[in-house]
């Protein structure tokens, strides 16, 4: 009897102990899953609030508009024999005309994929959004499969690399559908970072749809990226709704993903621009790509440009610099896009940026 209530007076305490590191293991395992729920909650929020910033900013240059379509349906399935588990995905996009647009004639359409692996297409975009409307280009930013701003479904339903691909070229048909003034045969494709491998990958899928792309550091080489990426960013990709598996996993996974990978593919013609101090897209990415499509003997331009101020945002920000590269990338879209107005010089993309259309 004796050995039984010194065994209890032992146990209890470990037992109880045991219990409740059980019960601390459980609560921080729901403070989390609370603060994700959160985390997309203040993302909504943040979405709308830019939103609204969208018409204080452009509402002298643009028509704004946010249409709701329709992609493939999900790359992956937890039941796919439950009614509807098939059905495509709906997503966003944003749709900008310019205000002084005839419209019984016949525009350009620019295709704007926004950057990042989760993220959305933001006021950020404001100033390339004014310049593109003074040019005479109707414009189409896609809230791809993936994007924050529209809760935890939408954002699991990311498919790097590939479906994303397909909502981007959906956003496309819609616009020739549903605007007359649209022109179908002068459609080009613009994207920096992940929207640069966005309009990489959408012109190696689909050439005919496109006359010209614009990748402005673009992600190129996932193969290369997991290599030098944290931990951390690494496992994103290997997350179960992601792409569920590391690279090392299955290498032809996220070769199949990569630019780089099929730089074979290239019919359009296409300018890439790279710069040497990007702490995001490492310049050596996009030079694996440049040197796959010269090995592929494909035509294409491309400047490397060296340690210019900004970054991973060198032609993105609002510098005299950034401005006369920008001026580069109109010039080449417009050989093959033919908008009214291009732009041409400094002044006029100055003017693009404060003066109301004309």
């Amino acid at each position: 009897m004796k050995k039984l209530l010194f065994l209890i007076a032992v146990l209890f305490p470990l037992i109880s102990f045991s219990q409740d590191e059980q019960t601390l293991k459980n609560e921080i395992s729901k403070l989390k899953d609370d603060n994700v729920d959160l985390n997309h909650r203040l993302d909504q929020l943040q979405k709308m609030v830019d939103d609204g910033l969208w018409y204080n900013k452009l509402a002298d240059y643009a028509f704004i508009d946010k249409v709701f379509m329709y992609g493939p349906p999900p790359a992956k399935v937890k039941n796919p024999t439950a009614m509807g588990a098939k059905n495509p995905v709906k997503f966003w996009s944003y749709v900008f005309i310019p205000k002084n647009i005839d419209l019984s004639k016949k525009y350009p359409l620019l295709v704007l994929p926004h950057g990042g692996v989760h993220a959305d297409f933001t006021t950020y975009h404001t100033h390339i959004i004014r310049e593109m409307m003074a040019q005479g280009y109707i414009v189409v930013a896609p809230e791809y499969r993936g994007s924050t701003g529209y809760g935890k479904g939408f954002y699991e339903q990311i498919d790097y690399g590939g479906l994303e691909n397909d909502d981007c070229d959906a956003s496309r048909q819609y616009m020739i559908e549903n605007y007359d003034f649209v022109d179908k045969d002068r459609v080009g494709i613009i994207g920096w970072s992940h929207g640069g491998m966005i309009a990489l990958m959408s012109i190696f899928n689909n050439p005919n749809a496109y006359k010209c792309a614009f990748a402005g550091v673009p992600v190129s080489d996932l193969i290369a990226r997991m290599g030098y990426s944290t931990e951390d960013y690494r496992e994103d990709f290997s997350a179960d709704f992601h792409l569920g598996k590391t690279a090392h996993e299955d290498v032809n996974l996220y070769r199949q993903r990569s630019p780089a990978w099929n730089a074979d593919k290239l019919q359009t013609p296409l300018l890439i621009h790279t710069n040497t101090n990007d702490d995001d897209v490492y310049v050596l990415e996009v030079e694996h790509l440049i040197q796959a499509l010269k090995a592929e003997g494909k035509k294409f331009e491309y400047e490397i440009f060296k340690d210019i101020p900004g970054g991973h945002s060198f032609d993105r920000i609002d510098s005299k610099t950034a401005k006369e590269i920008r001026v580069k990338i109109y010039k080449f879209l417009a050989q093959y896009l033919n908008p009214p107005k291009p732009i041409k010089s400094l002044e006029e993309i100055n003017k693009a940026a404060y003066l109301p259309l004309k």
